[in-house]
């Protein structure tokens, strides 16, 4: 998978306020640019508590489930969007299904 504005997540764990997302944001990214998904649901068999949303949109844990992660995937072209990275409190204020 491609991953589109990797910035966004070095711009959150250069925060020293979210520095602890450094490792498992790496991690994530590895994973998910390594991937071959073709389907919401192959992502959820690699990482069984993300939630898949509306419009190929997939909320991930981060940190143990300290952050949250959407990513906007397009299947065909085998592309995840970064839609949004912030705390359960920022992500309590938006809608997963149309950010």
């Amino acid at each position: 998978m491609r991953i589109i504005k990797i910035k966004t997540l070095r711009d959150f764990w250069s925060d020293p306020e979210f520095s602890d997302s450094e490792q498992p944001l790496k991690s994530w990214y590895v994973i998910a640019k390594n991937a071959n998904w073709t389907k919401p649901q192959d992502v959820k068999i690699q990482f069984g508590n993300a939630s898949i949303v509306k419009d190929n949109r997939v909320v991930f844990n981060i940190a143990g489930n300290k952050y949250r992660l959407i990513v906007k995937f397009n299947d065909e072209y085998k592309i995840g969007y970064i839609r949004f990275l912030g705390t359960h409190k920022q992500y309590d204020s938006i809608d997963s299904e149309v950010i």
